[in-house]
């Protein structure tokens, strides 16, 4: 039984989760802030537990939807559906488990999270399709893990501001650049397959401009974020921080030299979502 649960934590990359629960955090509370910090004790259980569950439909339906992909690709034959440690069947089963689930948890949080719960499963989803008709797949998974922070803070609220939508532009921005640089691994691959990516389509040179450039546009709205949500110097500090890690991970990897791509995509951005996190938490609280 270990070993199963091991297997499916494995396929839906779990460790992964780091990427975007600091912002679903930060828009919890940007959203507990407006209310006085007075909200329901379940209610951040229930945001986990969406975030958990639609991630995992996310990324269990990718690896279902990618399977005959990624039998093909070195890289990737060695996943959990094309080397048969778990059936194509029930990854699907379990992805539907895992979008009934995520529904279900809206329900008892509010109506405008449970009405917008059918257009979050579509986006996380739809961009398993993606790379097969567009480049521009790195930003639908971007726009995927942006619905964090707003989401939480939908959860907490009810309603929209602009604020929590500054972070998800910023997570839009920051997600889809390092998942350009995590695409470089497979240019050769796409190219033969005919996948679409911006590595695939402008070359290894013009896809690390593109993902700085991303990157660029992550730290300033995140800088925005500051003026227009009377942020302090705690979350400024933070916010240097993170604009020092997003600069580390390009000076890593370049044109020349794609053998650090992995501690770019996973350990930098990783802590820099975390580190950052636990900034805007201080400030905040």
């Amino acid at each position: 039984m270990a070993t199963r649960i091991t297997d499916y934590f494995s396929l839906i990359k779990f460790s992964h989760t780091v990427f975007a629960l600091p912002f679903a955090l930060i828009g919890f509370l940007l959203g507990a802030r407006e209310l006085a910090f007075r909200f329901d004790p379940l209610l951040p259980v229930l945001v986990l537990l969406c975030m958990v569950f639609a991630r995992s439909a996310a990324m269990a339906f990718n690896r279902w939807a990618d399977r005959h992909i990624d039998a093909q690709n070195s890289r990737t034959v060695n996943r959990e559906i094309p080397s048969g440690v778990i059936s194509s069947r029930a990854a699907l089963a379990f992805t539907v488990a895992c979008c009934v689930l995520f529904i279900a948890c809206t329900w008892f949080i509010n109506d405008i999270c449970f009405y917008l719960s059918p257009v979050a499963l579509v986006i996380v989803l739809g961009y398993s399709y993606t790379k097969r008709f567009t480049a521009l797949s790195h930003l639908v998974l971007g726009l995927g893990l942006s619905l964090a922070p707003i989401g939480a803070y939908l959860a907490v609220t009810g309603h929209f501001r602009l604020l929590p939508l500054l972070f998800s532009v910023s997570v839009l921005a920051w997600v889809s650049g390092f998942d350009i640089i995590y695409a470089l691994q497979d240019i050769e691959f796409d190219r033969s397959q005919k996948l679409k990516s911006i590595p695939a389509r402008l070359g290894i040179r013009n896809s690390l401009r593109t993902s700085s450039l991303l990157h660029m546009v992550a730290s300033g709205v995140l800088l925005l974020a500051s003026f227009y949500g009377n942020l302090g110097w705690i979350y400024l500090c933070g916010w240097g921080v993170f604009s020092l890690l997003l600069v580390y991970q390009h000076r890593i990897v370049s044109e020349h030299d794609l053998s650090r791509v992995n501690v770019a995509f996973f350990k930098t951005n990783g802590m820099a979502g975390i580190l950052f996190a636990g900034f805007v938490v201080a400030d905040l609280l």
